[in-house]
């Protein structure tokens, strides 16, 4: 398979192990009421789409034989990564009322599928 292929399938099941995670928690711990479901969901929308962003600007930028249009497609996805990343952070943290643990297991959960997935890589000797 492609190197550029295996990124997609990494970043792929990376992103569906992050949906199952947020998923999983929000389903053992909502009826506790120790999360709150939107700041959950919203920390785990805005790591996924941090990453993704972050995934194929870089992916565009380093691709081999990538031409102008590509790289400059590649850096415009890192500007908005950084504008989404720094922006929209500072709006959620500072004028959207979130409860902070629910906001930080979604955004963690994005951290604890890609050390899953690679450990998986791993033992299948990927």
């Amino acid at each position: 398979m492609e190197k550029t292929e295996t990124l997609r399938v990494t970043v792929l099941r990376i992103e569906i192990l992050h949906v199952i995670l947020v998923i999983a928690l929000w389903a053992a711990l909502f009826p506790i009421s120790i999360v709150e479901p939107r700041s959950l969901f919203i920390g785990a929308l805005f790591m996924g789409a941090n990453f993704l962003l972050l995934t194929y600007g870089i992916r565009w930028i380093l691709a081999p034989f990538a031409d102008k249009g590509r790289i400059k497609a590649g850096i415009a996805l890192l500007v908005l990564k950084m504008a989404l990343f720094l922006g929209l952070g500072a709006l959620l943290l500072f004028r959207v009322n979130l409860e902070p643990l629910s906001f930080s297991l979604g955004f963690s959960s994005l951290l604890v599928a890609i050390t899953c997935e690679r450990i998986w890589a791993f033992i299948a000797g990927e």
